[in-house]
């Protein structure tokens, strides 16, 4: 691995004629499915199992020695001064903040109860990438995004039973947690998109998990000497598919889509996530699922639909 200066950068970039739109929804799509299971196996990990802590930051250390490799086989370059600094904007979302507010917030939450909340990240990734990109959209698009919104945060309240019984009628230190997760992953999701641009999508994924190393390394030795990992083999592989799969592979196809963009449109297929999170939780977790909760998830997908038609349609004109 080798410096390579930020002009080369600019002469050199990684993606220099945009493929087609829906080369960026077929990318994405594989990543909001990859994570689509994220929210269950933390839950699993998590139910009287392994810490919050080591989860959140063990995850992280194990992607970030995959990553090593990775980078060190491939001779890829140093990411230029200005590109380190925004990989840190990078790590600090979705390397750092999402995995430890996600893992301590569904150390109570049910994984039904935390797609609530994640389920309004579509929505916020639209609104970072169109301050950080500058990307300009039609109203059309955005009243769609409102109702995708919407819609899933309804269609979770309904799998909990409405709002008096689980839902966002009552707030508490998981949906706080929750809350600050969403934001982070936004951020994350936004600047990283840009930088897939120029760096590549498994590239910028795998440089801001170096990155976060040492400080992820420092809190799993504190996690460990607070209380030895210890876990059923369900847990372990559980804890197996985050490392692997949720906080690196998964990256490769998701920060691809969001390259390709435009990351406004990109970012409204996750509105498929919580319905596919709360359909894994059913399986994998059996918490219920009711004939309004399939209605739901038609309902979202359909929004979801909507936004990105609106947004292809913009584009095309």
């Amino acid at each position: 691995m080798k410096q390579q200066s930020s002009a080369t950068h600019q002469l050199t970039p990684v993606i220099s004629s945009p493929p087609p739109a829906r080369s960026g929804l077929g990318w994405g799509l594989v990543g909001v499915a990859a994570f689509s299971f994220t929210v269950p196996f933390t839950r699993v990990a998590a139910h009287d199992g392994l810490s919050a802590l080591f989860i959140g930051s063990g995850r992280a250390v194990v992607a970030a020695l995959l990553a090593v490799v990775a980078l060190s086989v491939t001779r890829q370059s140093l990411p230029s001064r200005v590109q380190w600094a925004r990989l840190t904007v990078v790590a600090g979302g979705v390397v750092v903040g999402f995995p430890l507010l996600t893992s301590y917030a569904l150390t109570t939450a049910p994984a039904s109860h935390g797609a609530v909340v994640i389920g309004l990240l579509p929505a916020a990734t639209a609104v970072m990438a169109v301050l950080r990109g500058k990307e300009r959209v039609a109203t059309s698009f955005w009243v769609s995004a409102a109702l995708g919104a919407a819609a899933v945060v309804g269609f979770a309240a309904l799998q909990n039973g409405g709002l008096e019984n689980g839902g966002l009628g009552s707030l508490h230190w998981a949906d706080v947690l929750l809350f600050g997760a969403v934001v982070a992953a936004a951020m994350g999701y936004a600047e990283g998109g840009l930088l897939a641009r120029e760096l590549g999508a498994w590239q910028t994924v795998s440089w801001a998990l170096v990155l976060s190393g040492p400080l992820m390394v420092t809190l799993t030795i504190v996690s460990v000497m607070n209380e030895i990992p210890r876990g059923t083999p369900v847990q372990w592989l559980a804890f197996a598919y985050l490392c692997v799969v949720s906080m690196y592979l998964g990256f490769f196809a998701w920060y691809r889509g969001l390259a390709v963009g435009p990351m406004s449109q990109v970012s409204q297929v996750q509105l498929v996530q919580p319905v596919l999170s709360i359909l894994w939780a059913a399986i994998i977790l059996r918490e219920h699922l009711t004939w309004p909760t399939v209605l739901g998830g038609a309902v979202v997908i359909a929004c979801a639909r909507f936004a990105v038609r609106a947004r292809l349609g913009k584009r095309a004109r």
